[in-house]
């Protein structure tokens, strides 16, 4: 039996990383002096939103996904693929800070393993689906 203690310390790590970005938007508010409500003004603070933003409309396809990998298929695995979800969050969150254009990395990584995670759950649910049956 699969106790999911690794993708539970992923899970946990990856909104810990949310975390990390959301206080960076507060950071952001400090060093150009908007205050909130405001989200446009000067592009620190709004490169800062949007890798916080952008973080959590990926949150909502990669933690699902992930735990639904990690039930059908293996802990170990998910957990793996979920750590290069997380450092391609940060490559993200880093390379957006300093410049927009320089994004692209960190998303595609992201995106890869959020890819993976969904479609192997999803093609393993399918197959149990067809083998069980419904």
């Amino acid at each position: 039996m699969q106790t999911h203690a690794l993708v539970a310390i992923v899970t946990l790590v990856a909104l810990l990383c949310y975390v990390w970005m959301t206080l960076r938007v507060g950071g952001a508010r400090r060093r150009t002096k908007i205050d909130a409500p405001a989200m446009t003004g000067h592009p620190d603070l709004e490169r800062a939103i949007r890798v916080q933003a952008n973080t959590l409309e990926w949150l909502v396809i990669f933690l699902p996904s992930l735990w639904l990998f990690a039930i059908y298929w293996n802990d170990l695995f998910a957990a793996a693929v979920g750590a290069v979800w997380i450092v391609g969050r940060i490559v993200y969150a880093l390379g957006y800070s300093a410049d927009a254009k320089k994004r692209f990395a960190g998303f595609g990584i992201q995106a890869l393993a959020t890819f993976v995670l969904l479609l192997g759950a999803l093609g393993r649910a399918v197959w149990v689906a067809a083998t069980v049956g419904l």
